[in-house]
């Protein structure tokens, strides 16, 4: 068989169709895909692997679908934004997954992923390599010989070298390289998966096991010499993983790893990887979902991919990334999912002025991306136009952001040069992007201090500080004093927040707060100015708060605790292993507020009603870019 005769004939779409109908054929149920975030998992932000949705039935519960199961799920990996820019790191990625449920095992899965990869992709399986684990003697469990075994036969069935090698852990193969080998058995570093990473770290009482990675080899013109020698599972650059299976067949006690009763097999496989593989190409975004975004960005700009690589990639992931965050409900905001979203716009917009592009360029990018995707989610089609809207609106806000703040830094380099306190400025009062900043400093020949750097992270550094005590002599938590107003007034703070939630949306964020004698002074999150009926309804759920006479009380906890627990900390506050939490709330009812905090407060809201007096706001204006400010008092 002429393996590369399908190489430039499979689309990243078309692998995604013959993967579900293939095991479809195997007996699987085509189960849809999650959103990208899970309303029950407060634990993350979003859906990150394709096996985070099927774990409670990894863990034992029954799948109404059964016991065979496929999928390609959505992913979202915020952590990996500033990774961006390499020809292989994405944010946002499918995984194409299946799954047995206690009913097949290594000999199948192997099998037909094998067949899948070489027999339906066209993957040449000459470029093929496989990792196994290597076993623990001192946990008692043996070298995966069974699933080394089944890989051997079907390489030599192709008429492929299949010559096994021990390589221990990673580091270790980057001294050693990897000779002729074919199969590679590594340590728990590599080879083995639990929800916690490697043997000792795996969780009392969870399912954990061997796993077998498949990598294609893009050749040795790929390998960096700077990785050390190459090996399948290098950095280098050579070799790029396209699949994991996982072989859930042991379960850690207190008396070591023992062997599952019901054991089970969890496939993942990135689909913009496999059909970067199908293509040949070590670059992701030259594959059928990612280059016409890239032929859109070339057009819009009359500049070349090749010439503009970091900005083209950037752009093209983190459009993708937002418009499938539109797609599932999240809308831009200082908060959570929405933070991300904005965060994903706001790059990509700095990136294409980099380019050049100046107009608004959503709404030429985004159609491209959902044309991409209508025909396979449904949910894509059908949200079309709420999700260009959607973009577009964030686009135009921060695009006056960004024609404020080049004005502004027109201004304040004209005589001085640019140094660390002006790029704060600029940040700070204006929310223009350090990294443009700088951009423009080189784009306009501007002299750029050598100690900027250092200079903006004092600022930073000095501004954070005055946020956590609000001036000097100001008590933690933002207080001027502890005296009996004082602290009446720092209770009522904590109500008027949960009711700024209430009323505006779970996009409210503390950003600060001062307490007087006198007033209290609270800035959040918020695009724009709160409306006097916005206020006045604030006041009233304060008030009526304060009426109940809720019990004030707190506790301490672990802080993952508390934060599992629902109680609201401020934007960027650091916290140590344990926090105080304060309650306030009505017997046989839910808490009305539940917040870290250090204290003091009144022992109960109807306090704050003595002498006649009633919470009342008297100002509500712009603090910072994306942030107003409130001062309330007593009277």
């Amino acid at each position: 068989m002429n393996f590369h005769a399908k190489i430039y004939l499979m689309t990243a779409q078309e692998i995604r169709s013959k993967y579900l109908e293939f095991f479809e054929s195997k007996q699987h149920k085509v189960i849809p895909r999650a959103s990208l975030f899970l309303h029950d998992d407060p634990t993350t932000l979003f859906t990150g692997s394709g096996m985070q949705p099927l774990i409670p039935y990894l863990l034992g519960d029954d799948h109404p679908d059964g016991l065979r199961l496929v999928d390609s799920q959505t992913c979202f990996r915020g952590q990996d934004v500033e990774e961006v820019g390499d020809n292989r790191h994405t944010t946002f990625f499918e995984m194409l997954g299946n799954w047995s449920l206690g009913d097949y095992g290594k000999k199948e899965q192997i099998t037909w992923l094998f067949e899948f990869l070489v027999d339906e992709v066209g993957l040449d399986p000459h470029k093929l390599y496989v990792t196994c684990f290597i076993g623990s003697e001192s946990d008692d469990i043996p070298r995966d010989d069974e699933a080394a075994n089944i890989w051997k036969e079907l390489f030599e069935s192709k008429s492929v070298g299949a010559e096994i090698v021990e390589i221990g852990s990673a580091k270790a193969g980057d001294e050693k390289g990897m000779g002729n080998g074919r199969i590679f058995f590594y340590d728990d570093g590599e080879n083995w998966w639990s929800r916690n990473g490697g043997l000792e770290t795996t969780p009392i009482g969870d399912p954990c096991g061997p796993d077998s990675e498949v990598f294609y080899d893009f050749g040795d013109d790929n390998h960096d010499a700077r990785y050390g020698q190459p090996h399948p599972a290098s950095d280098s650059g050579r070799f790029m993983e396209i699949g994991n299976q996982v072989f859930m067949e042991y379960r850690r006690t207190q008396n070591g790893f023992e062997p599952l009763e019901k054991k089970n097999v969890d496939f993942g496989g990135g689909l913009e990887r496999i059909a970067a593989a199908a293509i040949d190409s070590p670059d992701v975004f030259k594959i059928s979902l990612l280059w016409p975004i890239v032929e859109k960005l070339e057009q819009l700009s009359s500049k070349k991919y090749d010439e503009n690589l970091e900005s083209m990639r950037v752009i093209a992931d983190h459009l993708r990334g937002a418009t499938f965050l539109a797609v599932d409900g999240v809308t831009p905001s200082n908060k959570e999912q929405g933070y991300v979203m904005r965060r994903l716009i706001r790059r990509a917009m700095v990136k294409a002025h980099d380019l050049g592009i100046e107009q608004n360029f959503l709404q030429e990018i985004v159609p491209v991306i959902a044309d991409l995707y209508h025909n396979d989610f449904p949910e894509v089609a059908e949200n079309r136009e709420k999700i260009i809207e959607t973009l577009v609106k964030e686009e135009k806000a921060f695009r006056q952001t960004l024609k404020k703040g080049l004005r502004e830094f027109v201004k304040i380099t004209s005589r001085f040069g640019l140094n660390g306190d002006a790029v704060f400025t600029l940040y700070d009062t204006y929310g223009f992007p350090v990294e443009l900043s700088i951009e423009e400093a080189t784009r306009k020949d501007v002299e750029l201090d050598e100690y900027w750097e250092k200079d903006f992270k004092a600022n930073m550094k000095d501004q954070r500080e005055r946020s956590q005590t609000a001036a000097k002599g100001v008590f933690k938590g933002g207080l001027a004093d502890h005296s009996d107003e004082t602290k009446k007034l720092h209770t009522a703070t904590h109500l008027m927040y949960e009711a700024l939630r209430r009323v505006l949306g779970d996009h409210v964020v503390q950003r600060g707060s001062n307490v007087t004698s006198e007033r209290t002074r609270f800035d959040f999150s918020n695009d724009g100015k709160v409306t006097r009926e916005q206020l006045d309804e604030v006041e009233k759920i304060v008030n009526e708060q304060i009426e109940k006479d809720l019990t004030v009380s707190f506790a301490e906890y672990p802080t993952d605790e508390a934060f599992k627990m629902g109680a609201k900390g401020a934007f960027g506050d650091k916290y140590g292993d344990t926090v105080k939490v304060y309650a306030m709330k009505a017997e046989n009812e839910e808490p009305f507020s539940v917040e870290i905090c250090g204290g003091p407060h009144v022992d109960h809201t109807g306090q704050l009603a003595e002498n006649g007096k009633h919470f009342k706001i008297t100002k509500e204006e712009a603090s910072s870019a994306g942030v107003r400010r409130i001062k309330a008092t007593l009277k």
